[in-house]
């Protein structure tokens, strides 16, 4: 299928976004239709594409839950990335965030609660190493990676899907370093440097539509292993053909930490 993807122009030296005030977003926003292939059909690998589907069954009976979710389901990713993985040590700090389309009226009713609306990093190789430097409480690693667990809550067709490039198909000159400004309601602004992504025509782009209750996707926003997939640029699209009935898209994101010992 083909599908807008929402690049980022050059229009800003230094782009900067929010997690909640959007309208103060300073991101040329660049749309462009972009083939996006199905990734169930080219089983993925987290190491060599940048991500994969898991299979995953989660104790959690209620999501929004955040106590339940940071009392069951942290520990349920930090085994399940350990297991995929195979690193020696799985850190999630944060009860995982929350998203919803727009189309449910619920995007923005908690923090940092709307869909992903332009291709983007999370953290730059910079934030990536000053987070794991200091998560490693200053033990000796020799590798640090970063992941995102993603799962939808709403059954399928989900309106609002993710998709995933290839990392191997990425070009260092297509990613544009931006400020990640957190802005929850009562607490101060903070920042960290992440990345947004310009159009690249060798760009290689996936999606798993259709997820179900049992199934996560895994990927990779950093590795200090140079022999593996790097990070992977992602971004909320509007799926091509969607039924109008289909339900709005819930979702939940963990990001996980891990590191290997020296």
């Amino acid at each position: 299928m083909e599908a807008l993807i929402a690049y980022s122009g050059r229009k800003f030296a230094r782009p900067r976004y929010y997690a909640n005030a959007h309208e103060r977003d300073e991101v040329d926003i660049a749309p462009v239709l972009m083939p996006v292939l199905d990734a169930r059909a080219a089983a993925t690998t987290v190491d060599r594409e940048g991500f994969a589907l898991v299979s995953h069954r989660s104790a959690v009976r209620d999501f929004r839950d955040r106590e339940e979710v940071a009392r069951v389901h942290r520990r349920e990713i930090e085994e399940l990335v350990q297991a995929e993985t195979g690193a020696d040590f799985v850190h999630v700090g944060a009860p995982g965030l929350l998203r919803f389309s727009e189309r449910s009226g619920l995007a923005g009713s908690l923090n940092n609660s709307m869909p992903a609306r332009f291709a983007h990093i999370d953290i730059s190789d910079a934030t990536a190493a000053q987070f794991g430097q200091a998560g490693a409480n200053g033990r000796a690693f020799r590798r640090c990676a970063h992941y995102n667990v993603w799962r939808a809550l709403s059954p399928a067709p989900q309106d609002v899907p993710l998709a995933l490039c290839d990392a191997r198909t990425l070009a260092a000159g297509d990613l544009i370093a931006a400020d990640a400004v957190f802005d929850e309601p009562g607490k101060p602004e903070w920042s960290f440097e992440g990345l947004v992504v310009a159009h690249n025509p060798a760009h290689r782009w996936y999606a798993f539509l259709d997820l179900g209750q049992d199934e996560a996707i895994l990927f990779k926003t950093h590795d200090s292993d140079s022999g593996l997939a790097h990070h992977v640029p992602h971004v909320a699209f509007d799926l091509p053909g969607c039924p109008a009935d289909a339900p709005p898209r819930v979702s939940i994101e963990m990001r996980a930490t891990a590191w290997w010992w020296r």
